[in-house]
């Protein structure tokens, strides 16, 4: 994959440096060992999710992307939580990207292999269990009810201030209207979710494939 106006190592020396502005703490050998160790591997978990997007040209990486640059500085957070156990230098990762994208996405989550970043700002996500092809926009939020976070299927859309809340199994091919809020309901998948009366949602049955208009499947 090209990274455009790096190298590898150039993108190393910037990620740190961002690390460093941001938390001057004197742990700079730390983070820049880890971020060595495993960027090969985030890279290329990005680079498999850049392949799909539409919009974006396969198998270039564009830093000031800022949907790219977030999913990178969460790949790389993830990927060193995963190999090292060691929450020091995920933490930080994590903490760059709320600052500079104003997204809440731990390093624990498991994100799915693809997904999309439409605008990251306000974008809150618990540890919830997140299907393929997610698609999130500004302001969306997942969270947990009394401990209970929600199941979301393949293919589930999350346009602007949307929440999927609690006890929820969003099923394959759900698309939340702008707005709508999915509080300890399921939903019957293949479907556009719209709020209803007292809190309950309404689906109406989908009338064209949006996922298609978002990534290269098949």
């Amino acid at each position: 994959m090209e990274l455009l106006e790096h190298t590898r190592q150039s993108l190393i020396d910037y990620t740190c440096a961002q690390v460093a502005t941001f938390f001057p703490d004197g742990k700079g050998d730390m983070v820049r060992t880890q971020v060595s160790r495993h960027i090969d591997e985030a890279l290329t978990r990005l680079e498999r999710c850049i392949n799909a997007v539409r919009m974006w040209t396969p198998e270039r990486f564009n830093y000031l992307n800022s949907s790219q640059y977030c999913i990178y500085l969460y790949y790389l957070a993830n990927t060193i939580w995963c190999n090292e156990r060691d929450p020091a230098v995920p933490t930080r990762l994590f903490c760059l990207n709320k600052a500079l994208n104003a997204i809440d996405l731990f390093y624990e989550i498991e994100m799915p292999e693809v997904f999309f970043i439409g605008h990251s700002v306000g974008i809150v996500l618990a540890k919830a269990t997140y299907g393929n092809h997610l698609v999130l926009y500004q302001n969306s939020t997942v969270g947990k009810n009394h401990g209970i976070a929600p199941v979301i299927g393949d293919g589930v859309v999350m346009y602007p201030n949307t929440a999927i809340i609690g006890r929820c199994h969003v099923a394959s091919g759900t698309v939340l209207a702008q707005g709508t809020s999915i509080i300890n309901h399921d939903t019957p998948g293949d479907c556009m979710a719209f709020n209803g009366d007292n809190g309950v949602p309404t689906f109406k049955p989908a009338k064209r494939a949006v996922l298609e208009d978002i990534f290269r499947l098949g």
